[in-house]
């Protein structure tokens, strides 16, 4: 006791010096937002609501996720869809006591919740043009029939057939059965079921919670699809955005780089269906109020799978890789009388999206790289030179990679620079400085992929902590930071490749981590100007682990201070707020804090409010001493008058 008393006290002396009086730079409005990249099942068998997997039977392995029974034939002739050309024929089963038919697991389970519709839908048609029923059944874990509802289908045409079914039952692991009940052949394509109760109620909708935990994030950027996922493993398995728009039933599958690229994490049943393609990620940029930031291949297959050139397209041949850009941009802004203007407009947003930022690659280094960034920048300035381009630095945090490609995006006058870096918590204790001495007449930086990784891989409180302590440099050079998103975005706790991830969930619950909240409280706390912060003359930036940064909100008229105290003992600041001529603090500030008594906590599904933010409001007045507790972020939030 005598120790801590000792050590609170030399910090007690200390003076948080924030001078209100002299606005510094401007923080952009999308500094703060998310990322997407589907790893981890987070678009289908995540994000994306749908609950039957390989639903237009295109897998490698057609049957992938269904179990057939009876008499079903494979064909892809006369199909419905060119792009998803095969389908299946139920044919009535050799004797008549048995029946032909076919079993979906869903994604590690289907999950259902007692008491809400589930809109079954299935593309079909009646061999021999007379009536004919399926029975479509719920099945929970237990292998026992929840409920039951029969389809007739009738006609030698293609139709789409629907019926809305209620559970009766809550369970995380059902199945779909499905099977024919006449003694007619029907043929079937993209069988789906989705709960109606989606994300803003869209048939082809996301999964709500989720959908709901990063809209209360309030991002003000969302950069997508990926990531890795951009690049492929090769360029046969890029994700290639137009195959993600028009009519969902003919969006042609892809293969997810991911699904067995890790040998101790593998899931070969991970493809990309595109039911959440361009169009979708455009809507929920919307929804959020974010800025659209898509990311589009520059021609470079994944470079950590493929070091020989040969694997790549040629630097003399990328016209149909910048031409997907430009095209990008015309699905993006285009007038409805353009090609893919008129398509966006089909799909039913006539306003256009109004993007304004372009990633071109992802993680890709060396002249391979820079030579083709290039090429895009050269067109881009020429037809579309309203659009930020966004060039990369590689996929480390320093290094040769990084040294070469930093003063090769100057050359090139790309507007910001995406830094990614998946480091030690020790290393983001370590580097809130790291911006301090970046020189500001370049492009600007994106830090587009960070996370803390722990030793033990975890989404536990000291990662968090970290990342608020390093995010506290972001802030303070936001003349030079335009952007930030942590990553991944999302894992399912039972089809997970990477770890840590922001959001974690299984079929039927959300978890938010102790990360997520830090990024909603920057988010939610970014102010709009930097203003200088100082104890006793020095920059708060880690030593003895502690970090400060204030800024001031013209929207509300506060000056907000964010303080980690990253050390086992509280620390006390007298504030010394220089406030502008004619103004003075209300009289009370909100003060929100994230604490943990234990630095490898983490929220778990089972309990997902373990670490939670709390609000309170305190008197305050200037020249008054606060206390921030050991391990703990604050954030005082000042009302002027």
């Amino acid at each position: 006791m005598v120790a801590l008393m000792a050590i609170t006290s030399v910090f007690a002396q200390e003076t948080l010096t924030i001078d209100a009086a002299k606005k510094g730079a401007a923080i952009s409005p999308d500094m703060y937002g998310i990322f997407f990249e589907d790893i981890n099942f987070g678009a289908d068998g995540g994000l994306y609501a749908e609950l039957i997997k390989n639903r237009s039977f295109e897998f490698t392995y057609p049957f992938t996720g269904w179990v057939p029974f009876g008499k079903v034939e494979l064909l892809n002739e006369n199909a419905p869809f060119p792009n998803n050309p095969n389908y299946i024929r139920l044919n009535p089963a050799p004797h008549h006591a048995k029946f032909t038919g076919i079993e979906n697991e869903g994604y590690r389970g289907i999950g259902l919740k007692k008491g809400a519709d589930y809109r079954f839908s299935v593309w079909a048609r009646s061999v021999d043009g007379k009536e004919q029923r399926i029975y479509v059944d719920l099945v929970d874990s237990r292998n026992d029939i929840i409920v039951r509802d029969t389809i007739t289908i009738a006609g030698t045409e293609w139709k789409k057939y629907q019926s809305i079914i209620e559970s009766n039952v809550t369970d995380s692991h059902a199945k779909v059965r499905i099977f024919l009940n006449s003694r007619g052949s029907v043929d079937m394509d993209h069988i789906s079921l989705f709960p109606t109760d989606t994300w803003k109620g869209r048939e082809n909708g996301m999964r709500k919670d989720l959908a709901q935990a990063l809209y209360d994030l309030q991002p003000k950027v969302f950069r997508f699809p990926g990531g890795c996922i951009v690049e492929g493993t090769d360029l046969a398995t890029r994700y290639a955005w137009k195959n993600s728009v028009g009519p969902v039933e003919n969006r042609k599958l892809n293969e997810n780089r991911w699904h067995y690229t890790f040998d101790y994490r593998l899931y070969p049943d991970y493809f990309q269906s595109y039911g959440l393609g361009f169009f979708e990620f455009f809507q929920l940029c919307e929804d959020f109020g974010a800025e659209p930031l898509p990311v589009i291949s520059c021609g470079l297959a994944c470079q950590f799978q493929n070091w020989h050139e040969g694997a790549h397209a040629p630097i003399d041949n990328l016209d149909e890789y910048i031409q997907d850009a430009i095209d990008l941009i015309e699905f993006a802004n285009g007038a409805t009388d353009t090609k893919w203007g008129k398509l966006r407009a089909e799909m039913g947003h006539p306003a256009p999206f109004n993007l304004k930022y372009l990633a071109v690659g992802n993680e890709q280094w060396d002249d391979l790289y820079v030579e083709r960034l290039e090429a895009f920048v050269k067109v881009l300035r020429e037809k579309h030179p309203e659009i930020q381009i966004i060039g990369g630095a590689g996929p480390y945090a320093s290094g040769d990679m990084l040294k070469h490609l930093w003063p090769e995006m100057k050359r090139l006058k790309v507007d910001l620079v995406d830094e990614h870096y998946y480091m030690a918590p020790t290393w983001f204790w370590n580097n809130a400085g790291r911006y301090d001495d970046y020189d500001r007449e370049g492009p600007k930086v994106f830090a587009g992929e960070y996370a803390a990784h722990h030793p033990n891989r975890g989404n536990n409180f000291e990662a968090a902590l970290s990342e608020a302590a390093f995010m506290t440099g972001l802030e303070r050079n936001a003349d030079i930071v335009r952007l930030a998103t942590y990553a991944p975005l999302f894992a399912h706790v039972d089809g997970w490749q990477w770890r840590p991830d922001l959001i974690w969930f299984d079929n039927l619950r959300v978890v938010r981590s102790i990360n997520y909240y830090v990024q909603q409280l920057y988010s939610h706390n970014s102010g709009t100007h930097v203003l200088s912060t100082t104890s006793n003359g020095k920059v708060l930036k880690g030593e003895n682990r502690q970090y400060a940064t204030a800024c001031y909100d013209a929207n509300t008229n506060e000056v907000i201070v964010k303080i980690v105290n990253g050390t086992e003992q509280p620390t006390n600041y007298t504030l010394d707020i220089k406030l502008p001529k004619k103004s003075k603090i209300a009289g009370e500030a909100t003060l929100t804090t994230l604490h943990a008594d234990d630095m490898l906590i983490e929220n778990t599904l089972d309990n997902p409010h373990n670490v939670v933010p709390h609000k309170t409001t305190v008197a305050i007045a200037n020249g008054q001493t606060v206390q921030i507790p050991a391990m703990t972020f604050s954030i005082y939030r000042i009302a002027l008058k």
